[in-house]
């Protein structure tokens, strides 16, 4: 799935439209993850009337605010508009953690060509391999919400974690596959090490500290007996 999009350049939906286009950056936010393809146009009344839908859809399955650890999913809005002024205008009705191609990309129209996509509005399903889940799932999220994304989940074996993930950092360039369990491992460790160490503390400011103070109230019992000198 994510050879799919190497070596272009995926831009998010926020304010700043920050852009996605190195190996790393692409790899971070689409591995291991279930995609959805958004085929539509800013002339489609279809489309407009389904766009709230989606992004209910994904805020559930994403947003902070309904879900304690988002899930495995990406969305990608591939433009049909003819001109860049209508995609513009069309974006700012979809959440800002969705991804888009440029328009001045022609890969567009080869990812339509590829997947087939005739009616819009279409939501192609992409396991992470890339094979196809689902050819148009608007039905599907209209009819069951979040619930079809469980079966896709089931379907392509993916392994759900339990802690946030890599996508939830702000620098990218900070961005690892395996960060999220490499932090896991060693905050257990240091746990384990801390309560180690707590452990042997307590008992030195206990016995060890009533010992030290006996040893050193004997001696001072203890009389002066001077030295002997051997002559």
């Amino acid at each position: 799935m994510v050879d799919l999009f190497l070596n272009r350049v995926l831009v998010e939906n926020n304010s700043d439209q920050d852009e996605l286009n190195t190996e790393r950056e692409i790899i971070g936010i689409l591995e291991n993850r279930i995609i959805l393809l958004f085929f539509a146009s800013m002339d489609c009344e279809k489309c407009h009337k389904f766009v709230p839908v989606l992004n209910n859809f994904f805020k559930r399955l994403k947003d902070p605010a309904y879900i304690e650890y988002p899930k495995l999913l990406a969305l990608i809005y591939v433009s049909l508009d003819e001109s860049e002024e209508q995609q513009e205008r069309f974006l700012k009705e979809m959440h800002e953690k969705m991804l888009f191609l440029t328009f001045d990309d022609p890969y567009r129209k080869e990812l339509q060509s590829i997947f087939k996509v005739k009616d819009v509005p279409s939501v192609v399903v992409l396991r992470p391999d890339g094979s196809v889940l689902s050819p148009n799932a608007v039905h599907d999220i209209h009819r069951l919400g979040t619930s079809c994304f469980h079966s896709w989940q089931e379907s392509a074996e993916i392994v759900e974690r339990t802690f946030m993930l890599n996508e939830e950092f702000d620098d990218l360039n900070l961005r690892s596959a395996t960060d999220p369990v490499r932090r896991l491992k060693y905050k257990t460790e240091d746990d384990k090490r801390r309560k180690r160490w707590w452990k042997l503390w307590g008992k030195e400011d206990g016995s060890g500290e009533k010992e030290k103070d006996e040893t050193l109230g004997d001696r001072r019992k203890e009389p002066d007996k001077g030295t002997w000198r051997k002559r």
